[in-house]
Formats: C-alpha cells, structure tokens, sequence
C-alpha cells in the first residue's frame, strides 16, 4: 500500500527554495565576517560561551528528539506496519465502526466532504458502521444526514444525533459517548474520535485499525496530520511549521509507547476505557483546583482530558505516521492575528492546566522520556526567553554590539533547527527559521503570561465560550496578585540571569555584611 502522507517519499526539491538558502547563508556569514559584534573577542565573548552552556541542552534535546524521530519512523514503526498488512490481508476485520463525530455550524461543503471521506473509508473496511453526532444545531444535523443519505447507498451505515443541552464541546462529546456505552458494543471496537472539519485520506482506517489488534495494551493512536487553510500565505506556513514539527516529536513520542497528545482532530481509541463512565465524566467536567484560582472547569483541551485519563492508567498510545488526515480551516485577513492569538492562549493554557497533574503522576507512571518532556515544556518557556532578555538587556547596559551577536546567533540556530524539521517534512522551506524564532518568543510570552492566569479561557468557535466569574472586587484582587506575580518572576528571572552571563557583579560578601551592620571580629 503506497504512502499517502506528504511526510512520507522522496524529498522535494524546489529552486527558490534552494536559492533563498544560498541567500541566508551568506547573508549570516557576511554578517559574521563584518558586522560589529564581540563573537570573536576574547574580553567581551565571554557571554557567547556562558549562553551556550544554557542553550546547548536545548539544542542537544531538539536532536534527541530528531534521532528519536528516525528510529521510530525507520525502524521501530516499519516491523508495526508489515505485522499489521499482514493481519490485515489475511481477513482480519473489526465487528463494526463507530465514530463519534462532533460539529457546530460547520460550512456545508466541508461537512459534506468529511461525511464523504467515512463513508469511503468505511466501505473500504466493509463492516457495519455507525456515527454518533454530538450537535448543536438542526441545520448540522440536516446536512450530515443529506449527505449520508447521497453517499451511503447500499451500505450498512447508521447515524444516531445527540443534541447537546449545554453549549461546548466537552458536553457534546460527553453526551455522545454516553449514547455509544448504552449501545451493545465490544470491548474491542475502534471508536473514531473525529471534528465536523477533519477529512480522512483514502486508506487511513486500513492504515491504523490491525494495529489496535497486534497490541492489546494500546488504547489510543493518532495520526498525521496536514492543514487545508484558506486564509493569509503567511498563516498557511505557520500551520506547516507547527505540522512539520509535530510530526518529528510525535515520532519521538511514541518511540517510549506513548505520545503527548491525543489530538482532537482525530484519535481512534479502544472501547473499553472510553466508554466507562469516569472516563465520560472527566471530558464532561474536567476541572482543576489552583491555589490563587480555586477550582475551575477546562472548556477546551478535551484531547489532553483523553490523552489523561489514559496516562493515569498506564495505557499504551501510539503515532501513526503513514496514515493521514487532513483538517480544513477559513480564517479572513482581518481575523489573522485574532485567531493567532486565540490559537496560542488556548494551545499554552491546555498544556500548563494539564502539565503539572500529568508531571505529578511521576516517571514510573508515565514513563520516564514522556514524564521528563512534560517537564520540559514548563522549563523551556523560561530558556527560551533567556538569551532575548540577556541580551538586549546587554545592549542596553554594555554595548550595542550584543545586539548584532544575538542577531547572527538566532540566525545560525534557527537555522540548525529548521534542518531538523526539512528533513522530516521532506522539503526546504525558508520562512520556518523566522517563524521558528517568533513561534518560539510568542509562546513564551503567552504561558508566562497564563502562568499565574490558568482560568482565562476562549474558545471563540465553540459559541464564544469563555470563562468570566463574576467575583467583582474578589476577581479583581486575584488579577493584581496573578500580575504581582508575573512582574516578580519574570525581574528574578532577569536578575539572576545578567548576574550569570557577567553583565551584574554582586558586590563582595564583605561589603553586604557591612551594608548589613555587621562587622568582621
């Protein structure tokens, strides 16, 4: 069966491409070679030494990940993939399909042509299939039984729709498992977790089903995924950076036999776990209890509400590299940097709600290589501001020439970086160093910023949804500590680190003692 993902084949040359490479370098090496910097000058290169010892952990674990990535999609996964088109080939079928399928006022040529896409994928399986929708609206519900009845004739395929009674999708979701678990289903069953805009490639289902029944262990996976975004050049890029390295990473990933995320897009589970009813009512009601906050509800990050309860109890996950769906998104040029926005705070604010529980179920849970990037993600927001603030503030109070050096230094690690990503996504684009450098500052920013704000939530496509307590001056006292907090942080973080690349002395221990009072006996 021929590779569908665009991951997958030979690399993809383009002559532009190659010429704005040829371009950087140059421009990097002149800039090198000319520039006023303090790179090669033995009193004031020192910082350039100091950072490294920061830096290169983060450079050294971008590579782990990369090698990591290449075991798996070389090796490891390869021997999955032949056990599975054998089992596959000798008859080997599941009972039944079932999705569960949510949507809200989705654009009708898009509902259509992800119905259309279950449809193929089910006749190629050829069992008896049934999808659940989680709906909000009639007009959702018209559409997707429209379009089953057009292109399901003759096949075993059934539609039951859920209307929610309260907005969001978790409820959706919620109401719609609730629906599947009083149906008579085996334990067994693949139950496809799918968006009303996530289209299937041809081939995908054959692709990941045998391997649910080579393990009995593994009770999630989830696959490639390629953005279809009608919306500003500049964006589409954004989206196939992020792609591109989600793809290297969940490979890593799932090297441990697990992976970090179990996207919502797309993740197919056994039935067993997510038909038990703990499992339906942390996707209905997950909540955390903060310290500042008090306990709030998630309402979105339902694909990190899966992805936990499974990880609690020691599941197997795994990443499908082979297979491919394709998720569709409109976004105007007007809205551009809105949705960038709401994209990023709500991304950052899943991962920290549901990273310091997952990091509390400890390395012997978790397993150590996931435990320890779930750590990662917490630490690296404050690395990756390190060298920015470190040196700005050392252009500020030495000389300019930390700025030029800082400049040449993004330039060349960036540049390392978006190889890393090229050779996985089979194919040299330019705009992923400087969108790798903003990716990397922007999310930053925004989960320092989310630190000490866990509660501020949005999720403008899911009608607005936003979290709004009305505690009156109660909320705004707990603002004005999450703020004091953030500056605090974020000065101690700056201090220590000017101290640590020599820009700020601490005066000698002498001198605090007599600053202090005391004197030497």
């Amino acid at each position: 069966m021929a590779p569908v993902t665009p991951h997958q084949g030979p690399f993809r040359w383009k002559a532009g491409e190659l010429f704005k490479l040829l371009l950087y370098f140059g421009v990097m090496v002149v800039g090198f070679l000319t520039l006023d910097n303090n790179i090669w000058d033995a009193d004031r290169g020192q910082w350039i030494l100091v950072m490294a010892y920061l830096g290169i952990w983060r450079y050294v674990w971008w590579l782990t990940h990369f090698v990591r990535a290449i075991v798996y999609g070389k090796y490891v996964f390869p021997r999955l993939r032949i056990k599975a088109d054998l089992l596959w080939n000798n008859g080997w079928r599941p009972e039944e399909l079932v999705f569960m399928m949510t949507t809200f006022y989705e654009q009708r040529v898009i509902t259509e042509k992800v119905i259309l896409s279950i449809i193929h994928e089910a006749q190629r399986v050829g069992v008896p299939t049934r999808i659940f929708v989680g709906s909000g609206t009639t007009a959702d519900e018209k559409i997707i039984q429209e379009s089953v009845k057009r292109f399901a004739r003759g096949m075993n395929v059934e539609v039951v729709f859920v209307r929610q009674n309260q907005p969001g999708k978790r409820i959706a979701i919620g109401l719609a498992l609730r629906a599947i678990s009083r149906q008579k289903i085996g334990s067994n069953t693949p139950i496809m977790f799918i968006d009303g805009d996530t289209i299937l490639a041809p081939g995908c289902l054959q692709r990941c089903l045998p391997l649910l029944a080579l393990n009995p262990n593994m009770h999630a996976m989830t696959t490639d995924e390629q953005p279809i975004l009608y919306g500003p050049r500049f964006l589409r890029r954004w989206f196939d950076l992020r792609f591109g390295q989600r793809h290297m990473v969940m490979q890593s990933h799932a090297l441990a036999g697990r992976v970090l995320t179990l996207t919502g897009r797309l993740s197919i589970f056994r039935a067993k776990k997510v038909t038990d009813v703990k499992f339906i009512r942390l996707i209905e009601a997950d909540c955390l209890d903060h310290w500042l906050w008090g306990r709030f509800r998630f309402l979105s990050g339902d694909d990190k509400s899966t992805w936990y309860a499974l990880l609690k109890d020691r599941a197997e996950m795994l990443y499908v590299p082979d297979a491919l769906c394709w998720t569709v998104d409109t976004i105007r040029q007007e809205d551009m940097y809105g949705r960038m926005i709401q994209n990023l705070l709500r991304w950052s604010g899943n991962m920290l709600r549901n990273g310091a529980r997952a990091i509390a179920l400890g390395p012997r849970r978790v397993g150590f290589f996931i435990w320890w990037c779930i750590v990662d993600q917490r630490i690296a927001m404050w690395t990756s501001l390190a060298a920015p603030l470190a040196m700005i503030s050392a252009g500020f109070i030495v000389s300019r020439s930390y700025w030029t050096s800082y400049l040449l230094w993004v330039m060349l690690t960036r540049l390392f970086l978006a190889s890393l990503i090229w050779y996985h996504d089979r194919r040299i684009e330019m705009s992923y160093p400087f969108a790798l450098y903003a990716n990397q500052m922007v999310n930053a920013f925004t989960k320092v910023y989310l630190l000490f704000r866990l509660p501020n939530q949005r999720w403008a496509n899911r009608q607005d949804q936003r979290y709004s307590p009305a505690e009156g001056v109660k909320w705004v006292v707990k603002n004005s500590i999450a703020l004091y907090l953030t500056i605090l942080y974020v000065a101690t973080f700056l201090f220590v680190l000017l101290i640590y690349i020599g820009v700020l002395r601490p005066p000698p221990f002498g001198t605090v003692l007599s600053i202090l009072g005391f004197t030497a006996s």
